[in-house]
């Protein structure tokens, strides 16, 4: 357990889903944790699992699914090299001009990584968001999953610098 913090509660799991309001339109879902601010409660982020819809195979056209779990509002899908981002996926078809048959690849964070770490994250707000986009596909895409955490009390201080820390990174 993080320093400053006290568990409230056992590991819970918290599903979600994303979709497109369109093909190859951004789009954002927001999924209220209904955290006590009064009580200085916060989520520890333990494990994200992310299941993006696969991509459109189109004759001589890349096409991907894109999505990211942040605990905060993006205007776009984040990669790890946002603060905020606690897990990406990302889902490819790559073809040469003119093929038929493409090559997928898949690429991702969204698992707990392997290196044992005591938590991926904190959510010190109310609400964790979840990004989806894809391109050139010809139907709309999804991105669902689970986060797997536990609720917590922090002290005063720590409460405080969590919350300066994820407003001021947005």
């Amino acid at each position: 357990m993080p320093t400053g913090l006290k568990a409230t509660s056992s590991v819970v799991p918290i599903g979600f889903i994303v979709s497109e309001t369109a093909a190859n339109t951004f789009t954002q879902a927001q999924v209220d944790l209904n955290l006590s601010p009064l009580d200085r409660e916060v989520f520890v982020v333990l494990s994200i699992n992310l299941d993006a819809s696969a991509p459109d195979s189109i004759a001589g056209a890349n096409s991907s699914t894109s999505g990211s779990f942040t605990s905060t509002s993006q205007t776009a899908v984040a990669l790890l090299d946002n603060s905020n981002c606690m897990a990406h996926t990302k889902l490819d078809i790559r073809q040469n001009a003119g093929s038929v048959d493409g090559v997928s690849f898949t690429r991702g964070a969204g698992e707990a990584p392997a290196t044992g770490l005591e938590y991926l994250g904190i959510i010190a707000t109310n609400d964790f968001f979840v990004q989806v986009k894809g391109l050139n596909n010809t139907s709309t895409k999804a991105m669902a999953g689970k986060v797997y955490g536990y609720r917590a009390r922090a002290s005063a201080d720590i409460y405080a610098a969590l919350v300066q820390s994820e407003v001021l990174s947005a």
